[in-house]
């Protein structure tokens, strides 16, 4: 049985102005929320030690996880992150069969 995909969502707010929020998305496999955040938290904290250290950010794993999209100056609270199973909008399997 394959694993399910999981959605983290984890708020963000902009360290030189808290007032500016968003949220950054992962998406990958894993058994349980708890284990789709650890991952999540696991592969931004790997990309953000490589960016800071000059090195490339390491692509995709073979589990679906990875972390582009870092941006400097935002701070991601991991207490408030959220997972939940993911739903592709764009599948052909949620969109009614229409494969286009």
């Amino acid at each position: 049985m394959p694993k399910p995909y999981y959605e983290v969502d984890v708020p963000i707010q902009r360290t030189d102005n808290p007032t500016t929020r968003g949220r950054h998305v992962f998406v990958g496999e894993a058994w349980s929320r708890h284990e789709a955040i650890r991952i999540a938290h696991e592969v931004y904290e790997t990309a953000l030690t490589a960016s800071r250290t000059g090195r490339e950010i390491p692509g995709r794993r073979r589990d679906g996880w990875a972390s582009r999209g870092l941006r400097p100056g935002w701070e991601l609270d991991w207490k408030a992150a959220t997972a939940r199973l993911w739903v592709d909008s764009h599948s052909w399997a949620t969109s009614g069969g229409d494969a286009a």
